[in-house]
């Protein structure tokens, strides 16, 4: 649909220089985890005079906005995180972050600000056939704040459980500016954390046979378990293991009581999920007894897998063409390798994930600093358009019913 003739997008457009300031704003002050006060104040400024019930967090510096139609309906949620990432930023940019170690390296800053956005434009709809609950989120970056917002009620914030539930995740690489990728079923994985602690007998490293060292148990521990993912999982239901920390001892002449590893694992089925959990446990018991030493396993279930509805995905790609233009929208083919906790909200409400390309138009997508980086860089002009798409499909999936 042209530009200049949906009424959605030309007035988001005309947010869109707002919408970038607050976005800077939130970008230069980043907070991390549960606790993120200057945001929610910065949430809660932005939203102040507009017709909605608001409440926040007892837990978590939480936001949820309630707007009310003018006629009895259905209810839809949209879903914004806000909290940083750990980083010292490296971008150069003049709104970069101020607070050293912390950094909007995510792009939740953006998502912020647009659901900021659609807030403000759904607001000035009077013939809205239904409910919208806002829901503003800290802690995704593994404090599972959605879950605990669920705990708090933000699905029961209308006298009804929404019928639907959106998010946009943008990206500062990979996609062009612009760009919105979406798929039914799994679209994101589910992470696990795993800490392997072996424990041995420590002895003076001339005479190993007097000792039982557990770093080389726990190095054949790392390879077997790379071993194991490749030839226990169906290639298309696939599982990533990665050993991200490994530390034992502090001198070269000393073998050490104790070597520790901690690994992130992905997996994109439940049923991936729960075999891995088992499968990691008898693979390093296998191998500690082998070495004659002992190891504790500390699985802890995180984030369970994104799984977009297929109704859900497809709507948001007809809302996405009709809005912005058949080119923009693309079909994912395969699921992406990160995590997200919108999946709490997805395992309860039908609904769907989209990324939206934020890469700056002067890099090249395949090359840009990808999410998670401390160079990762944001194109916010897609503020208005992503802005506008949250709010259409609130209208579309309200008036559809």
């Amino acid at each position: 649909m042209d530009r200049d003739v949906n009424p959605t997008l030309a007035a988001a457009d005309a947010l869109q220089d707002d919408l970038r300031d607050l976005r800077r704003a939130l970008h230069a002050e980043p907070e991390l985890g549960l606790h993120l006060p200057a945001t929610q104040g910065k949430v809660l400024d932005s939203l102040a005079g507009l017709p909605l019930e608001i409440t926040t967090g007892h837990a978590l510096s939480s936001v949820t906005a309630v707007l009310h139609g003018g006629t009895p309906g259905p209810t839809v949620l949209l879903r914004a995180d806000m909290d940083a990432l750990p980083l010292d930023e490296h971008t150069g940019a003049e709104f970069r972050s101020r607070r050293t170690g912390v950094m909007h390296a995510c792009g939740h800053d953006l998502h912020t600000a647009m659901l900021v956005g659609a807030a403000r434009l759904l607001s000035g709809r009077g013939d809205l056939p239904g409910s919208v609950v806002f829901m503003f989120q800290p802690g995704e970056e593994g404090y599972a704040g959605a879950r605990m917002m669920i705990d708090e009620g933000v699905l029961e914030a209308t006298w009804q459980k929404p019928v639907a539930a959106y998010a946009l995740h943008v990206s500062s690489s990979l996609l062009p500016s612009g760009i919105v990728l979406c798929k039914g079923g799994p679209i994101m994985a589910a992470a696990d954390t795993v800490t392997v602690t072996v424990r041995g007998k420590g002895g003076h490293s001339s005479m190993p046979h007097t000792t039982r060292d557990p770093i080389p148990a726990a190095c054949e521990m790392v390879t077997a378990l790379q071993t194991f993912v490749t030839r226990s999982f169906d290639v298309f239901d696939p599982v990533v293991l990665t050993v991200g920390s490994f530390h034992s001892g502090d001198a070269p002449n000393v073998i050490p009581h104790d070597a520790m590893f901690t690994a992130t694992v992905r997996s994109f089925s439940p049923e991936s999920q729960r075999k891995v959990q088992a499968g990691l446990r008898r693979v390093v018991e296998g191998v500690a007894a082998a070495h004659d030493v002992s190891v504790d396993v500390d699985y802890r279930v995180d984030y369970p897998v994104t799984v977009n509805d297929h109704g859900e995905a497809a709507f948001l790609g007809g809302a996405v063409r009709d809005l912005l233009g058949a080119h923009r929208y693309v079909e994912a083919p395969q699921p992406v390798s990160a995590s997200e906790d919108f999946s709490f909200v997805l395992a309860d409400v039908p609904g769907a994930m989209a990324m939206l390309g934020a890469c700056p138009p002067d890099r090249d997508p395949l090359t840009a600093a990808g999410n998670h980086s401390a160079e990762a860089e944001f194109d916010d002009s897609v503020l208005a358009a992503g802005s506008a798409l949250y709010a259409e499909l609130a209208l579309r999936r309200l008036t559809r019913g």
